[in-house]
């Protein structure tokens, strides 16, 4: 199987994280042909050149990518067609940065040899979640007709920091998703979760889903402490002169439960925090080279 990493802007916590999830999976790698990242940053994967292709995507291939609508998150079923097109034969894993792999990797290959889907986790029908923006587009997907496939109040909303698609029937499960993609965007659909439900639903349509968070975590709800903790692992790398193989075995002892995968924060302790650090900024600061300033 191929996997295949999207990582893009200046924002480096993002690159650290991806860094830290292609190890995880190296500890593992039996069974994975090539580990592809598509980037506007090739030089933060340097380090796993010889793990790692680190494809460098222009912004003219990502506005293509983008699609008609101008949808940024197209570029994430357009990134697995790439992939798709130039491996048919071998089942492709998308993984967002912030996963890692935490279990036996025969777990995700498996179900793949069989012929099963795997998205992160289902989060239910999208006919039955609750949020406004979930709500929202329920009412405007309901009974919509792409090809031979009809949005119906069955289809459920999957997390897609995971997306893991059997070799059969690849070409055209992407197809469907390109095109549920690019109706909803014609409709003017809310577009926040558009490109994760057309992915949900095209491969419920086309194989059997199994859920992937038994053996992958993905820490979109608490990426304070995980980046944190990331930066710790690869500071501690850099300043001891740690080899690849070296970080792959730290990495198996690695403690992946100390913190959670989602960590909610109420709002009303961040807007106190925000409106202490506004009334109460530092007493005084001082630059090189300039003037000190008080209150």
């Amino acid at each position: 199987m191929n996997l295949l990493f999207l990582t893009f802007g200046d924002n480096i916590k993002n690159h650290y994280q991806a860094n830290f999830a292609i190890l995880s999976f190296l500890k593992g790698k039996a069974g994975i042909s090539n580990i592809y990242v598509f980037t506007d940053h090739p030089q933060y994967y340097a380090h796993y050149q010889e793990h790692v292709q680190a494809v460098a995507v222009t912004e003219a291939q990502l506005q293509e990518w983008k699609g008609p609508y101008d949808f940024f998150w197209r570029v994430k079923i357009k990134a697995i067609e790439e992939v798709m097109l130039k491996h048919t034969d071998t089942p492709l894993v998308y993984l967002d940065a912030d996963t890692f792999l935490y279990g036996d990797i025969t777990m995700l290959k498996d179900p793949l040899a069989r012929g099963e889907a795997l998205m992160h986790v289902q989060e239910g029908p999208l006919s039955q979640l609750k949020s406004k923006t979930e709500q929202k587009m329920w009412s405007q997907v309901k009974g919509l007709r792409v090809g031979e496939t009809e949005i119906g109040a069955g289809h459920a909303m999957w997390n897609a920091g995971v997306v893991a698609i059997p070799a059969a029937q690849n070409t055209a499960a992407v197809a469907l998703a390109l095109h549920l993609c690019d109706t909803m965007c014609q409709r003017n659909v809310t577009r926040r979760l558009i490109e994760q439900f057309s992915l949900s639903v095209a491969l419920a349509e086309t194989y059997p889903m199994q859920p992937a968070n038994a053996f992958i975590g993905h820490y979109w709800g608490n990426k304070e402490q995980w980046s944190e903790e990331i930066s710790r692992f690869f500071l501690e790398s850099h300043l001891k002169a740690y080899s690849v193989a070296q970080d792959i075995e730290r990495i198996r002892h690695f403690n992946f439960k100390q913190f959670a995968m989602i960590r909610r924060i109420k709002k009303t302790r961040q807007r106190l925090t925000k409106a202490i650090d506004t009334l109460f900024p530092p007493k005084e600061t001082l630059f090189l080279g300039g003037s000190e300033e008080s209150r």
